[in-house]
């Protein structure tokens, strides 16, 4: 008799257990009794009447995360694909409205989405929308919360992550910034080259003012020694002009022995004969003599006319 009871204890069991639920942390449990709603459970332990009450449905309130890719065309006719990612919740003392007033809440929202990004897309042109951007995630969420808070969604926040053109568009982007580019860097190197052409001229100038300075100093130190040369051979009874000559046929024959130096030397000093040196010398003392003649004489016409 004792055995007959034990199903009755099994059932009894079953149904005693099957009256505690878990209803886990940040979700909501809706209880409905025959079909009609009854309650809303939060997290823990919870008791339920067995067969009479049932768990119609459970919704998470933690943020969540819905990306919808919207195609459009901008104010200057270009097709671009857009990414809004839309950050949303269900607002915890409105659980009701949104398990029953709402069947497919991304529908809903992805439809609003695609309203307001087709309504100011369209207003812009192509570059505008990558600079506006937070201005259409902006309208995205004011219309979103303005919408669905009635039906117990919290739109926390909605971004746009991706602007995508078409293909050729982008191609034609990026040839206009790599022209423009080029563009930047030829001034540059044009730049460059007018300061470096500058600073040449200049570096050529100071070169030719100190080359100039030097030979001005070599003829000096010239002039000196031969001056001191002079005074030389005047102590030793040689006058002026014989002196004069002396030196230049020395430097004459310097020259010479210089060129005679060099191997790879193709310069021909005219004149060059073996008698060259001894004609020099006595068109040289000739040419003074005859230079000393004409300067007496102008200065004895010059004395003349004084009387």
């Amino acid at each position: 008799m004792s055995f007959a009871f034990i199903p009755f204890v099994v059932i009894g069991l079953f149904i005693l257990i099957s009256s505690f639920f878990v209803v886990k942390q940040q979700t909501a449990a809706i209880i409905e009794r025959f079909g009609k709603f009854q309650s809303i459970r939060q997290s823990g332990l919870q008791l339920k009447i067995p067969l009479v009450d049932k768990i119609a449905g459970r919704l998470s309130l933690k943020i969540q995360q819905l990306d919808v890719i919207i195609e459009t065309k901008t104010l200057d006719d270009v097709f671009v694909r857009l990414k809004v990612s839309v950050q949303y919740k269900v607002i915890k003392e409105k659980v009701y409205d949104a398990f029953y007033k709402l069947d497919y809440p991304h529908d809903q929202i992805t439809s609003y989405v695609f309203d307001v990004v087709r309504a100011e897309v369209p207003k812009m042109k192509l570059d505008d929308v990558f600079v506006k951007k937070d201005d259409i995630a902006l309208a995205v969420k004011a219309e979103l919360n303005d919408a669905m808070s009635d039906y117990g969604f919290d739109i926390i926040k909605t971004l746009v992550t991706d602007i995508d053109p078409d293909a050729q568009v982008k191609e034609a982007m990026n040839r206009i910034n790599a022209s423009e580019r080029e563009k930047i860097a030829a001034q540059f190197e044009g730049d460059a080259a007018r300061i470096l052409i500058v600073e040449k001229a200049k570096a050529e100038a100071e070169s030719k003012r100190l080359q100039g300075q030097g030979i001005a100093d070599q003829r000096r130190e010239i002039a000196r020694g031969l001056e001191e040369s002079v005074e030389v051979l005047n102590r030793v009874g040689i006058n002026s002009q014989e002196a004069s000559a002396l030196i230049v046929v020395t430097q004459h024959y310097d020259t010479l022995q210089s060129l005679g130096e060099e191997t790879n030397s193709n310069l021909i000093l005219l004149p060059n004969a073996p008698q060259a040196g001894s004609n020099m010398l006595n068109d040289m003392v000739a040419s003074f003599a005859a230079s000393n003649q004409i300067g007496e004489a102008m200065k004895e016409a010059r004395n003349k006319e004084k009387k």
